[in-house]
């Protein structure tokens, strides 16, 4: 979401922006439990393999960055959670 000035919107627009964020929200866990799909199932055809190759967990290197990065993103909704909140819009 891009930078917008939270405190001229309307009630209207903020319960939009709120609709949006928990939509963000869902869309977010839903990819990094996707990742971490892929990486138990990874991890688990490895072990399970005869031939323990190392190069196999290099491409699972993927996923943890994409990991990595998804949860370590700044919050830039705390504006507008807490302007919901004064609002009394929860």
């Amino acid at each position: 979401m891009n930078k917008k000035d939270f405190d001229k919107m309307t009630d209207e627009e903020l319960l939009v922006e709120k609709k949006n964020l928990k939509n963000s929200k869902i869309f977010h866990a839903l990819f990094i439990g996707f990742l971490a799909g892929i990486l138990v199932f990874g991890f688990v055809a490895w072990s399970l393999s005869f031939k323990k190759h190392i190069g196999f967990l290099i491409p699972m290197l993927f996923p943890i960055i994409f990991i990595y990065k998804q949860l370590k993103k700044p919050n830039d909704n705390k504006e507008l959670e807490e302007l919901l909140k004064n609002r009394g819009l929860e």
